[in-house]
């Protein structure tokens, strides 16, 4: 309403403003016209009493002080030129020595003849001030043509423009109070009519899927769009209570399927390398070796760390807990790293570190997954078309120590490169599953980071960051 009333007030201005113009411009036209008609009879009572005989060459004579009456009767410049243009006449005696009314345009003098009235007027401007300038023939007793009579016009528009002022600002009052009135109006009518639309935003406001939300009861009558709307949104409630229904149990079965995959994951995840070692083991070892003793206490242990992960892992899926609790305790990375490497047969491991010993606040046994997990990814991205090198290395800062497990393998395709630390995300190619979500997982939850580097086809490169101690 108040758009409405903006959008009459501007063009009703606009119509006004061209209306005062357009009157201006007639008013201006009508009044040259009257003018000139009214010294045209001047002149020609003038020239039926003159004694002189009419003509153009005795006009100066027979106008010698009349003209000065007539122009200052009617309030006018008057110029009298002959047939070809030349200034013979004037009510100002200036003009007989001014160069621009000594003669009149050609063009002038054509278009006059080519008039149909024997009249032509020219517009022109001169200093921002609208002139009219009137040009017709007069004419002897006999209606013979013996002279060109020119009558300049001053466009004074200040009159008009003062009403058109005033008729403004009336109109800008009037539309205030309209605008005002507007403003009240629609006031009054939105809080009418949005009524229930509000007490419905209020409601969506504080819609929760979590919780039993309540129904609208429109306390009085609305229109049939306001009633469709409220039926509309409590039946939108009713449904939401039975998807969230839904929805609750979805969540638990799902979480129950990614406990499962989880634990059925972390717990394959030693086993192959276990069978490994145990194989390695039954087919190398020797009792009448000096040093048996000593490798079968080293196979022991690695055995009984990757016991203690699934163990770990069992005991949390029993309790309903994390996988496995998180410890925070002071763990040597170099010393770690290189148990968890002692379950891995492969040749192509080579390991480094540029300290004996650098010490970080983390779980050892988690520590002991995150490496088993890399190294395991990395062996499973060989290509077959050429020998997998496998570099683990174990570097230091001033405040932190890096673990960086690189391989020569197939890579990561770059489709994939923005997915591998997803839950549930795995190629055949990479090997890369749930394991790295939870790499990622418990390096996070111990204030550190981990990233990757890959060349798809050339290799990829994992590097885990901690705060050390």
């Amino acid at each position: 309403m108040m758009l409405l009333t903006a959008i009459a007030s501007v063009l009703i201005a606009g119509m006004s403003i061209y209306q005062f113009r357009e009157q201006a411009k007639d008013y201006h036209e009508k009044r040259l016209l009257r003018k000139e008609q009214a010294i045209k009879e001047s002149i020609a009572y003038t020239l039926r009493k003159t004694d002189y005989e009419v003509s153009t060459d005795n006009l100066p004579f027979i106008f010698k002080d009349e003209i000065y009456d007539i122009s200052a009767i009617h309030g006018m410049p008057i110029y009298m030129y002959d047939l070809q243009g030349r200034l013979r006449k004037s009510s100002k005696a200036q003009f007989v020595n001014d160069s621009i009314h000594r003669q009149i345009p050609s063009d002038i003098i054509q278009h006059l003849a080519n008039a149909q009235d024997g009249r032509y007027v020219v517009k022109f401007e001169v200093d921002d001030q609208s002139y009219r300038s009137s040009y017709s023939y007069l004419i002897d007793n006999q209606f013979k043509n013996i002279a060109i009579l020119n009558l300049p016009y001053i466009e004074n528009d200040d009159f008009m423009n003062y009403e058109l002022e005033e008729f403004l600002k009336r109109l800008a009052g009037v539309y205030l109070l309209m605008f005002l009135f507007s403003l009240f109006l629609g006031y009054i009518l939105s809080k009418y009519i949005t009524r229930s639309i509000r007490n419905i935003s209020d409601n969506l406001k504080y819609l929760d899927i979590s919780k039993r939300n309540t129904k609208i009861e429109v306390d009085h009558k609305g229109t049939e769009e306001i009633n469709t709307l409220v039926a509309s949104y409590n039946n939108m409630v009713e449904q939401l209570e039975e998807s969230a229904v839904k929805l609750a149990t979805s969540e638990r079965e799902q979480a129950w399927r990614e406990m499962a995959k989880q634990v059925a994951h972390e717990v394959k995840n030693p086993l192959t390398p276990m069978r490994l070692t145990v194989q390695s083991f039954q087919r190398r070892f020797d009792p009448e070796q000096s040093d048996a003793k000593d490798k079968l206490n080293e196979f022991a242990n690695s055995l009984i760390e990757q016991i203690d992960v699934m163990s770990n892992i069992a005991s949390a899926f029993s309790t309903y807990a994390t996988m496995p609790a998180q410890k925070n305790e002071q763990t040597d990375v170099p010393m770690v790293t290189q148990l968890a490497l002692d379950i891995f047969n492969e040749s192509n491991i080579k390991y480094s570190e540029d300290a004996p010993s650098l010490m970080v606040v983390f779980d050892r046994t988690q520590l002991i997954r995150v490496v088993t997990n890399l190294v395991k990814n990395a062996i499973q991205a060989t290509d077959a078309d050429r020998k997998n090198l496998i570099e683990v290395a174990v570097t230091h800062t001033d405040d932190e120590v890096q673990i960086t497990v690189s391989d020569t393998g197939t890579g990561i395709h770059p489709d994939h490169q923005d997915k591998i630390f997803e839950p549930k995300f795995t190629t055949k190619t990479s090997g890369m599953g749930l394991g790295l979500a939870m790499v990622k997982q418990i390096v996070e939850n111990f204030n550190g980071h981990i990233s990757m580097q890959t060349i798809y086809g050339q290799g990829t490169t994992f590097k885990v960051v901690l705060p050390r101690v």
